[in-house]
């Protein structure tokens, strides 16, 4: 029987490579939907997955009403503590059926565990460098005879880019 050829040329979706060891990492930390920790955000909201991420499940010796683990820092755990209820609502939600009884509020330093860092939000995207106003003048007098106006803004922009990179 003759293969079908790839179309592909080598190439995996990331799903298909990394899901089953994703899936296995989730289980080991307890978290039997692994939705709740790649989807934290869109599940507890935006002003919630800022001050809290979900560290572990732990499962009763009766397997019924799991404790759901969160992280937060020392300032924003009192208004964690007041949102635990809508929290454990929102989780039991994902999961289908009543699968977390409780919420444990787990606190760190301000500034983080020994790396000292305890980022729940991505970082803000770093400002643009700023060219010197004499070196925009020779990059726009050097795009200026491109007749086509996207290619000129690109050029354009790609001089102000290599202008502006740090030296090493």
């Amino acid at each position: 029987m003759a293969q079908r050829p790839s179309t592909t040329y080598g190439f995996k979706r990331t799903v298909n490579v990394l899901g089953d060891q994703i899936r296995r990492a989730g289980e080991s930390r307890g978290f039997a939907v692994s939705r709740v920790l790649t989807h934290w955000a869109e599940i507890v909201g935006t002003d919630l997955a800022a001050i809290a991420r979900p560290v572990d499940v732990s499962y009763g010796r009766g397997g019924f009403g799991a404790t759901l683990t969160v992280l937060t820092t020392g300032p924003q755990a009192p208004m964690l503590e007041m949102q635990k209820e809508k929290l454990r609502e929102k989780v039991n939600a994902v999961y289908g059926y009543n699968a977390i009884a409780r919420v444990r509020i787990t606190q760190t330093a301000p500034t983080g565990f020994s790396e000292g860092q305890a980022r729940f939000a991505p970082q803000p995207p770093r400002p643009e460098p700023k060219p010197d106003a004499r070196a925009e003048a020779d990059v726009r007098a050097s795009v200026e005879p491109v007749q086509d106006a996207d290619l000129r803004a690109a050029l354009e922009r790609l001089g102000r880019n290599v202008l502006s990179k740090p030296k090493r």
